[in-house]
């Protein structure tokens, strides 16, 4: 039987490698808005984060994400991503 590969992606803030499903896509749309994409299907250029306090922080202080998406990503995404964090602890 044939193995499947399970698709990996790196933290642009870490540079951890993860699997796809362990990271969350941030996206900048064509029109150069910047949003999250939880289903990791959206047109645009993306960028993966570990989704952890630290990880968010370091992000936010770095800009790191503002220089792998090439655009200002604007606070209320690093909110927005906080309050995923929570949302994701209390499914498991």
């Amino acid at each position: 039987m044939k193995i499947k590969k399970k698709p990996m992606r790196t933290c642009v803030v870490t540079h951890e490698k993860c699997e796809k499903r362990e990271l969350v896509r941030i996206v900048r749309t064509p029109e150069k808005t910047v949003c999250i994409d939880p289903h990791g299907k959206m047109n645009g250029k993306g960028a993966y984060l570990k989704l952890t306090k630290e990880v968010i922080e370091k992000a936010r202080k770095s800009k790191a994400l503002d220089r792998a998406l090439e655009v200002e990503v604007p606070d209320a995404i690093y909110d927005e991503l906080e309050s995923m964090i929570g949302e994701v602890i209390e499914d498991n």
